[in-house]
């Protein structure tokens, strides 16, 4: 692998499993009346966010910390980037003040990987346009491990908006690489014409897919990034996309519900179904901090027997 974790399609199966491996140990320091480990005691991480997040930005803050590591956060309001500095002067300068280790989202596909190749510290790409979001990617990829004892063989249903979702891409990449049946359903103006190349089936009608899932992965609708026309109405998206309780009694006892957040209640998804037995949303945010925590350990070189010290 190189320094850098830019998305899941050039991470091998080897290095997934690695890093679901590597979550079990640190899942159980975060466990611990002390939640900390000195790993990377000495190390300098910075996050660069030119897109809102609450989660993963936390949860990357989170690992840094729990694991000894200096975290900063570069704030794009009221930095020199908003008086229009280049994204390239933008790492190097942040390089030029002893980062090891920058956390980039950007809403501009491939920004992570033009910031990896300026730098000699690390990148990771925490969401670059609808490309990929890796982390929240092998997150879930570890929770559904966990909750379903397996990855290989399982049916995962992925429903609403695949155009703009990078997680839904890298979900894909790793289900894919794990052994996982993958079948994308939503609107046809929401699902692009070549995600077949991905090795997905494709539905437009929910009804047709829920009985065989597994997992049922639940997508924002991003109103944010669409443009009008996509679909007639939002009372028609929730008629017929909707993960309501009613739906949701059409699928297997023992289906797993699943959701990157932010959620939009009573759109995609409903308060009750969220707060389900089945569902593992939840579990996803905690989830979060250990992935982070092994990914960080790998970048920067961190030594796996130190976690127990």
């Amino acid at each position: 692998m190189t320094k850098d974790l830019l998305g899941l399609e050039e991470t091998s199966e080897k290095e997934i499993r690695f890093f679901l491996d590597s979550t079990e140990t640190f899942k159980e320091v975060l466990s611990r009346p002390i939640k900390k480990v000195p790993t990377l005691r000495g190390k300098t991480i910075v996050t660069l966010f030119y897109e809102p997040s609450t989660r993963t930005r936390m949860s990357f803050e989170l690992a840094g910390k729990r694991m000894g590591a200096d975290v900063s956060n570069i704030a794009v309001s009221g930095s020199s980037i908003e008086k229009g500095e280049s994204l390239k002067d933008t790492i190097r300068t942040i390089e030029a003040m002893g980062t090891d280790l920058i956390i980039i989202r950007h809403g501009k596909a491939g920004a992570p990987h033009l910031a990896a190749k300026t730098t000699n510290a690390c990148v990771i790409n925490a969401g670059d346009g609808a490309h990929e979001h890796p982390t929240q990617g092998l997150l879930d990829l570890f929770t559904i491990q966990e909750k379903k004892g397996k990855i290989a063989g399982l049916h995962v249903l992925i429903v609403g908006d695949i155009a703009h979702s990078r997680v839904a891409r890298s979900d894909i990449w790793g289900l894919t690489k794990m052994g996982a049946k993958v079948t994308v359903c939503g609107p046809p103006t929401l699902i692009p014409v070549e995600i077949a190349k991905m090795g997905v089936s494709v539905s437009y009608d929910l009804n047709s897919v829920l009985s065989s899932a597994d997992v049922i992965y639940v997508l924002r609708l991003q109103l944010e990034r669409q443009k009008k026309g996509l679909f007639p109405s939002i009372q028609e998206y929730i008629q017929y996309y909707a993960i309501t309780k009613e739906r949701l009694a059409q699928a297997k006892t023992d289906a797993l519900i699943m959701h990157p957040g932010p959620m939009n209640i009573g759109l995609e998804i409903t308060e009750e179904v969220a707060a389900s037995i089945h569902s593992a949303i939840q579990e996803q945010v905690f989830n979060g901090v250990a992935i982070r925590m092994a990914v960080l350990n790998y970048l920067l070189g961190g030594k796996e027997h130190e976690v127990d010290s």
